[in-house]
């Protein structure tokens, strides 16, 4: 792979791992307010655990594309 493509993706894998940490605060936010109101959670919850995996393999990909770009 030439380096404008890793470049590009590296720029995509940024953009997931931003996108993602928005998404995990605010479902994190969300099993808060579920149990703070007495609502069942536990959805809320695995949905939660589920974001937090997804996270983790945007951040591996993400410094992987960086380690391949690096001298």
């Amino acid at each position: 792979m030439d380096r404008a493509v890793l470049e590009d993706h590296l720029a995509q894998a940024e953009r997931h791992v931003a996108e993602g940490a928005r998404h995990v605060a605010r479902q994190r936010e969300l099993v808060v307010e579920l149990k703070d109101h007495g609502h069942d959670w536990r959805a809320a919850t695995k949905l939660l655990q589920a974001f937090e995996q997804m996270q983790a393999m945007h951040i591996a990909d993400r410094d992987r594309l960086r380690k391949q770009l690096s001298p």
